[in-house]
This record gives structure tokens, C-alpha cells and sequence, in this order.
């Protein structure tokens, strides 16, 4: 999905900053707005940059953090430790990560270095939620898994009318 003025506009707002590196839309909400982004391997000042799926929505990362909070990482952390078959799949997600990523240009630096943790460890929701909602269902299971968790911060109205509420709500304050 190419990435127009407009979606520039959002990511930049949703960020609170300019965004760096994005290649495209990974990703929209039902509303439309982007909520996540596929960055370039390397960043324009050169530094490697291993996240390829990046989550930029507010609302997602918040729900996101709140389920980290939670103690979720840590329980998926000792699965994977004991379920061979969910250890083989998020493996199977590691390699999908790397191959998407090189995709966009290799990177010696980072090479064989997903993100969020994997192939071992879950060490970063957003992450994996960015990865299963950027390639679709059925290729990162903890991705989809946590991505389940979620299904109530998909609201009927955009991030973009939750700004304008909050904006509206601080300039009346």
C-alpha cells in the first residue's frame, strides 16, 4: 500500500513525530487511518534498523502496553518453552520476518536479527501484532494470538476523530 501526503500526515501525528524509513502502509485500520507502517532496514542516517513492522497507531499501542503490562509476554515466553509446535510456528514467523525484511535491502549489521524477541522469546508485543496485521493472519501465532486479546480497541471511529475529540476537550479546558 503506497504511502500518500495524507498518510504522512497521520503517521506524523499518531508518532508525534516525523516518521523515518517508511517504505509503505503495512497496514489500515477499518477506519482507513494507517496503524502500521514497514520501515527500511536501515535508517536514513544509516543506522540498521531490525523493526520492520512498526505499529504507529496511539490506540494500539496503548492496548498493546496494557497487555504487556499484564504479564502476557512473559506467559507466551514460558509456552514457547514447553509447546514445540507454537516454538516451531514462531520460528517459522522469525524466518517469514527476516525474509520480508531483506526483502527491502540487506543489512549485515542485523542479519538474522528479527524483532519482538523471536525466535526465542516474546520480548515485544507491538511487534508481533505489526507483523500479523502487516502479512496477514496465520504466519505469527503469538502476533495473531495477542491481536485476538485486542479485538475490543477496533472502535467505529477513527484515530483521527479520537484526536479531534481530545484536541477539542484540551482547547475548551
Amino acid at each position: 500500500m503506497s504511502l500518500t501526503p495524507a498518510d504522512r500526515a497521520a503517521i506524523t501525528r499518531q508518532l508525534g513525530r516525523e516518521p523515518r524509513a517508511v517504505v509503505e502502509i503495512a497496514h489500515r485500520c477499518p477506519c482507513g487511518e494507517p496503524d502500521v507502517v514497514r520501515t527500511a532496514p536501515r535508517l536514513p542516517d544509516g543506522t540498521p534498523f531490525p523493526t520492520s513492522y512498526y505499529a504507529t497507531c496511539p490506540r494500539l499501542t496503548g492496548a498493546l502496553s496494557t497487555l504487556e503490562s499484564a504479564g502476557v509476554m512473559k506467559e507466551m515466553s514460558a509456552r514457547l518453552e514447553s509447546d514445540e509446535a507454537l516454538a516451531a510456528a514462531y520460528a517459522r514467523a522469525h524466518e517469514d520476518y527476516l525474509a520480508r525484511r531483506s526483502a527491502l535491502g540487506e543489512v549485515p549489521e542485523i542479519a538474522g536479527v528479527s524483532a519482538g524477541g523471536m525466535p526465542s522469546r516474546v520480548k515485544c508485543l507491538h511487534v508481533l501484532v505489526a507483523h500479523s496485521l502487516g502479512v496477514g493472519p496465520g504466519v505469527n501465532p503469538l502476533g495473531d494470538e495477542a491481536l485476538k486479546l485486542l479485538e475490543s480497541w477496533w472502535e467505529t471511529h477513527s484515530c483521527a476523530q479520537a484526536h479531534a475529540l481530545a484536541t477539542d476537550g484540551e482547547e475548551s479546558a
